[in-house]
């Protein structure tokens, strides 16, 4: 177990906090605070208990002069002063005098917000490049690293590893609660249901070679089940095909046949368009000029059945292209079967999960978790960088 907030005495402290503020951002404005909302339980804690709190985040990518207005904090700094209570000083530097007197002169129970961590990397890639200067600066600005940005613990960046290498550190809340929801599927109740959608087999391979022996089904949808169905020799029309995945997905056939759950119908469109002609299709009546772009009615009961059933469930990626309203039912009609099944369900980050608040879902599943890549590379039971970092509990 990892140390955490709780483990550190703040009273007076110099606390530093990596969070996750990298909300969509238009016109300057933030159009969904979920992240910034998730931050608060830490933070309030550490201003509760005395502590000077030092904010770091990034927020896009930073890869040109043009991209440091888009990718300003500042809109997150207002928002952070609205839903603490209190005033949220933002410093409009990464590093320097300005920022350095800022924090000399802070009381405790003061919050500060420094600029986007990822302004470093126009120079360099400092940020992203874990510099291991750029870490110490970071690290002699504080007493202590309190890492609750889950999303980004699987990258190695000196916001995060590298000030976690100068300091004592633990994990927030938000990480806490990641973790532990996540650690249901290291032995998992049973029957444990996977499910997996989106675009490539390739983005998941890691994960079903890592859970295939644990899960008892496997239910595919979304553009990977083109992949494994043209494996076992369907045709699919136009529909998009992971061709570099094929050899995989016919050995996951081969050998688990009777975990992998593919689509019997589909939502079978004539162009990749919202206002394309569509109908519903069973797989073996494809005509050559449809692509699937969504799971079908015979599908879904397929699904559901299997689910009804189920412990816990894990879901990667929606079943269908939810950007288009005529591709939400197969997502929308499994979201429901399973929060009205026993199952605990966790939706593993990205897509999924975007698509179950637009859906109206999202506050009723067990956990939708807020990291995408560090969600999946958790899964495949890889070492997270960020998290590596941080001591365990004596």
């Amino acid at each position: 177990m990892k140390k955490n907030i709780r483990d550190y005495d703040l009273n007076n402290k110099r606390v530093i906090i990596r969070c996750d503020f990298n909300v969509p951002m238009k016109d300057g404005h933030i159009t969904d605070d979920n992240r910034i909302v998730t931050s608060i339980p830490t933070i309030k804690y550490a201003i509760d208990n005395n502590a000077k709190v030092i904010l770091f985040s990034h927020l896009g990518r930073v890869k040109e002069e043009s991209d440091l207005a888009k990718n300003n904090l500042e809109p997150v700094a207002r928002r952070l002063s609205e839903l603490l209570g209190k005033e949220v000083k933002f410093i409009n530097k990464t590093r320097g005098e300005e920022l350095e007197n800022a924090v000399k002169n802070m009381n405790d129970g003061d919050v500060l917000l420094v600029q986007n961590t990822r302004y470093e990397d126009l120079d360099g890639k400092k940020e992203s490049g874990n510099d291991p200067e750029l870490a110490k600066y970071w690290a002699s600005l504080g007493d202590l690293f309190i890492n609750d940005a889950f999303g980004t613990l699987h990258r190695a960046h000196a916001s995060n590893s590298g000030i976690a290498s100068n300091l004592p550190s633990g994990i927030g809340f938000l990480v806490e609660k990641e973790l532990t929801e996540l650690s249901r599927l290291d032995n998992p109740e049973r029957p444990f249901v996977l499910i997996l959608g989106g675009s490539k087999v390739s983005d998941k391979i890691g994960v079903i070679e890592n859970l295939v022996t644990k899960a008892d089904y496997i239910l595919i949808g979304g553009g990977m089940a083109n992949t494994f169905l043209k494996a076992k020799g369907y045709n699919l029309g136009k529909s998009v095909i992971d061709e570099e995945s094929l050899d995989f997905a016919k050995k996951m056939i081969d050998t688990y046949s009777e975990k992998i759950i593919l689509p019997d119908d589909v939502n079978a469109f004539k162009d990749f368009n919202n206002d394309a002609e569509n109908r519903y299709a069973d797989i073996t009546d494809l005509a050559m000029y449809e692509m699937g772009l969504d799971i079908g009615p015979k599908t879904v009961a397929k699904f559901s059945n299997i689910i009804k059933d189920a412990k816990v469930v894990f879901w990667n990626g929606p079943l269908g292209v939810y950007e288009f309203n005529k591709c939400t039912e197969g997502s929308r009609q499994i979201l429901e079967a399973l929060v009205n099944s026993d199952a605990k369900t966790i939706l593993g980050g990205g897509d999924i999960v975007a698509a179950a608040g637009e859906l109206g879902y999202k506050e009723k599943v067990t956990h939708a978790s807020t990291g995408g890549g560090a969600t999946l590379e958790y899964m495949e039971g890889k070492v997270l960088p960020g998290l590596a970092c941080i001591p365990e509990k004596e």
